[in-house]
């Protein structure tokens, strides 16, 4: 009986220790500002998926002239991409369809982009976008920026 509280008992520890160190993490990743939530799509065909599949819920810092985003649900201390201003090309914008509406937190609108010659989607909220497209237009003189 005592072997199966303690091992209940370190599991449940475990657990506690898991989650401060997953909420210590989102909180270091906010700490220096510019942070909005953010979901992302990557490698996105051109024919449009409505079931919701291959979305990732994320958070993305500004940083200079680049954008880090970081899973949401991850342990890693580094930003899973980095979105350079200058390799952005902003496409179609859209609203969330079908299934997607389910997957995607519900104020998002989803923004098209070719990143490097890979196509990816952002789903974020209607003032997130707008402060990420003055971010885009914002490059400094001699950048090349594509905001359509």
């Amino acid at each position: 009986m005592f072997l199966v509280l303690l091992v209940c008992g370190l599991v449940v520890a475990l657990l506690v220790v898991g989650l401060v160190v997953f909420a210590l993490r989102r909180r270091l990743i906010q700490r220096s500002g510019g942070t909005f939530d953010c979901s992302l799509r990557w490698d996105v065909t051109e024919e449009r998926d409505p079931s919701g599949k291959g979305w990732v819920y994320g958070v993305a810092r500004y940083s200079g002239d680049e954008i880090a985003w970081f899973r949401v649900f991850s342990y890693a201390p580094r930003p899973k991409r980095i979105l350079e201003r200058s390799a952005i090309e902003v496409l179609a914008r859209r609203s969330p369809e079908g299934e997607e509406e389910l997957a995607l937190l519900s104020d998002s609108v989803i923004q098209g982009c070719l990143v490097g010659g890979i196509r990816l989607e952002l789903a974020m909220s209607e003032d997130a976008l707008t402060g990420f497209l003055a971010w885009l237009e914002a490059a400094p003189p001699g950048q090349r920026v594509n905001v359509a």
